[in-house]
């Protein structure tokens, strides 16, 4: 035995009583403990590793012992600083992994110039020398290494061809050479030890597979051959060697991440962890700290499924370390802030677990001791009094792991369901009749031949089978959940006509099935509104949305959204098809999250409307800095260019379905203004209206510009203040009452602002302004007759357009005396304002005032059920009456 200095720090000293490794490293190493005494008081770093390697020579011959030498001073550093709580398991982890990235490094560079001494250096067929690319994955790939793994590497180069000479070979065999000899200095077991066990079978076609891969026999794998499980394994590869990541990343991410909420990811996890199961148990690893019940790769498959499921969505998702994934998690609300803290906390103790375990004798292991002294070790070193402590600790972590893995992996579906049978003898209508009956529903038979004509039909009859595994299981559940609503016999209807639209997409189906809480939320949904059932129908890519938990109670943060949105938007620049369609698809999720409210009875129309048109404006604003970017030749960085409001955006009264009024207008002198502003306001409105595979923001007017359909798309805001002034009829003023600045340069909406208020404020011969108010008023009535018995809440007299034309006449009759009536406040504020002005009787304003809002409650209601604006007359009657009196007060005339 070789001596050791005579006072240890104590530090060495406790690492020692829990590692019979470290004795033998010290005593078959004369070096080690003063190089451990000099350096344990810090963590390492890549420099300090590279120093070492620049202290030996490198070749052929050295190049074994000296990496072994070095893996022997990085380990026993790491392990004596662990053990004596001097690092945390974020150090240890990610010094093990500098260990893997410098020793790969370093014998990639040695044989790499052997190589080409040999044969020349390997270029394409084009000339351009080819790189060696070595990707780690797993743990390594995660910068998660333990302190006895192994690593999983896969080679790969870009291109075919040969090298340069003097004796030329392929690439193929180039690089073939090259990756066996990186495994040979990392893997062969010399007398001074092992830097890694290198596996290998991560690899295309695993062990029968070839050792390297060009990018283009890469790429033809993923698309051919790639299995689900390659996925989850492709999640954690780390570019290692090599500047062409990029390339490779574009080749590996599509394989990885699915454009669409991937949720059938979880029942190919499932199955995977089922396989791992069954292994534990046949060799008995129930006590395995890595892969028993509980265990660090629960903790591992619950993060990547979420990858899977939502990282081609969510790029902030496409990261590697396991404890950001559940950070990023619990930041969007897929996991709660209390799963990701167990987690969390489950992951760090069973980490610190295994490392111990592994400090014992430095083998892979991941199995609780079962000799009492190794048992008493392993406790002193996680800093337990007894190992009943110990284990008491890792069952309640274990336990928790094992809840929250359930939670996601459990199947639902597994004890089947009490209305199986229903769907089982769908073709029989009278039984199924008495089901619905007893569930139920008014019209039982109704639903019974719906059932019948579903399980009969050829879109049922030809689904493939992994479909109906999805599909049948689901039937039960949407005629329970149909049964719970107020209306069994439409909300069931409204739901197999959803099925029907997602049946060929088994993710959705798939989330459904995981998640039968989703479907009654659903239910209640599309229950209450026809509206809300088409709208999932054509964007069944919201129904994630209704899996947080937050929705109904969590405020609607715009800003938040703003920020969100433009941030994604310049990630993926120039992508213009992805950035109509993520724009859409951001849209449509804040337009559920806002409907999910509504018809839970938690927004006023007018909070709901105020929303809208507020969402509506972010889209438009962010819409003009898209589309600017688009024109070639721009001639400034910020466009001069505005979009004024009009109609229902304008007066902040948007609805679900509502049409954009728009009018654009720029205030710039450059000869070519005009024509690059007219190509942004023709991409701006086609970049709102366009349909694209996510579906379509908005449809669009824009007749409400200076001259309507035969004047400018954009006009300079000069020409627009001087139409207004001199040539706009009545119609158009009234318009203006209700417009406001929306998007694009606020300098020219300050400007807007100004020439509003002038051309409001002008004074008007009251008596021809009443003429021509009552004779446009006419019109709108003759335009839209209304031949049946009920009330148009819209179009009939006493009705909203009455009200919003005394309003307007208002603001247009006496804004030159009252400057306060031209804001765009709404017309109930404008209401009580002339009524507090002495315009009108204040307690008329008021009575219209509540009358108007009535109009657009129960307008609203229709419209989520896609109802034509009319009510029985008894309904309204007295606030039509109201309505009455005050335009007969205004205008002279009922």
């Amino acid at each position: 035995m070789s001596e050791q200095p005579a006072q240890l720090p104590q530090p060495l000293l406790d690492a020692l009583a829990c590692s019979r490794f470290l004795r033998r490293q010290l005593d078959s190493r004369p070096w080690l403990t003063e190089r451990l005494i000099a350096s344990i008081g810090a963590p390492l770093d890549a420099t300090a590793l590279r120093d070492y390697l620049r202290g030996e020579t490198l070749d052929d011959n050295t190049l074994k012992p000296v990496l072994r030498k070095l893996r022997a001073w990085v380990i026993c550093h790491v392990l004596v600083r662990d053990i004596a709580r001097l690092a945390d398991l974020t150090e240890v982890t990610e010094s093990m992994t500098l260990l893997a990235d410098i020793a790969v490094e370093a014998a990639h560079d040695v044989l790499r110039e052997q190589l080409v001494a040999r044969h020349g250096i390997p270029l394409s067929a084009d000339g351009r020398e080819q790189e060696f690319i070595i990707i780690g994955m797993g743990k390594l790939g995660g910068r998660e290494l333990n302190v006895s793994s192994d690593i999983d590497l896969i080679f790969v180069y870009p291109e075919d061809g040969s090298t340069a000479g003097p004796k030329i070979i392929d690439n193929f065999e180039f690089f073939t050479k090259l990756g066996r000899g990186v495994i040979q200095a990392l893997n062969d077991i010399t007398g001074d030890g092992q830097v890694f066990r290198v596996d290998m079978r991560l690899r295309p076609n695993g062990d029968s597979g070839p050792l390297v891969a060009s990018f283009d026999m890469l790429e033809n794998y993923f698309i051919t051959q790639g299995r689900e499980w390659e996925r989850y394994a492709w999640i954690k590869a780390r570019v290692m060697t090599g500047i062409r990541s990029a390339e490779l990343n574009a080749i590996s991410r599509p394989f990885i991440f699915r454009k669409y909420l991937d949720f059938g990811a979880i029942n190919a996890m499932r199955d995977l962890h089922a396989q791992i199961r069954r292994e534990v148990a046949r060799k008995d690893m129930v006590n395995n700290v890595k892969l028993g019940p509980g265990g660090i790769r629960e903790i591992e498959f619950l993060a990547q499924v979420f990858q899977l499921i939502r990282g081609g969505r969510d790029t902030s998702l496409q990261i590697k370390p396991t404890l950001k994934v559940l950070g990023r998690l619990a930041e969007r609300g897929i996991i709660t802030r209390e799963t990701e803290r167990e987690l969390a906390a489950a992951y760090d103790f069973l980490r610190r677990v295994e490392h111990r375990l592994q400090y014992l004798d430095d083998a892979q292991t991941h199995n609780l001791p079962t000799n009492e002294g190794d048992q008493t070790i392993i406790a002193r070193a996680m800093g337990f009094a007894t190992y009943e402590g110990l284990l008491n600790e890792l069952d309640d972590h274990r336990g928790a792991v094992a809840r929250h893995f359930n939670g996601v992996f459990g199947d639902p579906n597994e004890k089947g369901h009490d209305l199986d049978t229903l769907w089982a003898s769908a073709s029989d209508e009278e039984h199924c009749g008495e089901e619905f009956r007893r569930l139920g529903y008014s019209d039982p038979a109704s639903a019974a031949r719906r059932l019948a004509t579903l399980k009969g039909g050829n879109r049922y009859l030809q689904m493939p089978p992994s479909i109906k595994t999805r599909f049948d299981p689901l039937i039960p559940r949407v005629v329970e959940a149909a049964a719970e609503t107020a209306d069994p016999n439409a909300t069931f209807e409204r739901l197999l006509d959803m099925l029907d639209a997602i049946s060929r997409r088994g993710s959705y189906l798939a989330l459904l099935q995981q998640y039968p809480q989703t479907l009654h939320k659903v239910a209640e949904l599309v229950g209450a509104s026809s509206w809300a059932a088409q709208f999932l129908n054509r964007h069944p890519i919201l129904l994630d949305e209704a899996l947080d938990p937050r929705m109904l109670e969590e405020e609607l943060d715009l800003p938040a959204f703003r920020a969100e949105l433009a941030t994604q938007l310049d990630e993926i620049e120039p992508d213009m098809e992805r950035q109509m369609d993520l724009m859409r698809e951001q849209h449509h999720a804040q337009v559920f999250r806002l409907l999910t409210k509504d018809i839970a009875g938690k927004l006023t129309v007018e909070r709901h409307a105020d929303f809208l048109s507020a969402l509506a404006d972010i889209i438009v604003d962010l819409t003009v800095t898209m589309c600017w970017r688009k024109i070639k030749n721009r001639h400034r960085d910020d466009p001069k260019f505005a979009v004024l409001a009009y109609g229902k955006l304008g007066g902040k009264e948007l609805g679900y379905a509502s049409d954009l009024d728009m009018v654009f207008v720029h205030d710039d002198d450059a000869p070519e203004a005009a024509e690059i502003y007219t190509r942004l306001g023709q991409r701006t409105n086609t970049w709102l209206s366009a349909q694209t595979p996510a579906g379509h923001l908005f449809e669009t007017d824009l007749r409400l510009r200076p001259n309507g359909d035969a004047g400018l798309m954009v006009v300079s805001l000069e020409s627009f203040r001087q139409y207004q002034l001199e040539n706009a009829w009545v119609w158009e003023h009234q318009a203006l009452t209700r417009a406001r600045f929306c998007a694009g340069d606020r300098e020219i909406g300050r400007k807007f602002e100004a020439i509003r208020v002038e051309v409001l404020r002008q004074q008007r011969d009251l008596t021809k302004l009443r003429e021509e108010v009552i004779a446009m008023r006419q019109r709108m009535a003759e335009a839209h007759p209304n031949k049946t018995e009920l009330f148009d809440l819209k179009h009939d007299r006493g009705g909203l357009i009455d009200v919003e034309f005394i309003v307007q006449y208002l603001v247009l009759g006496h804004a030159h005396q009252h400057a306060s009536l031209t804001g765009n406040l709404g017309n109930i504020a404008l209401l009580h304002m002339a009524g507090e002005l002495g315009l009108i009787p204040a307690d008329q304003a008021g009575t219209v005032a509540d009358s108007y809002r009535e109009y657009r409650r129960l307008q609203h209601g229709l419209r989520l059920n896609n109802q034509a604006s009319r009510v029985e007359r008894d309904q309204v009657a007295a606030a039509a009456a109201g309505v009455r009196t005050l335009w007969a007060h205004v205008f002279g005339s009922a």
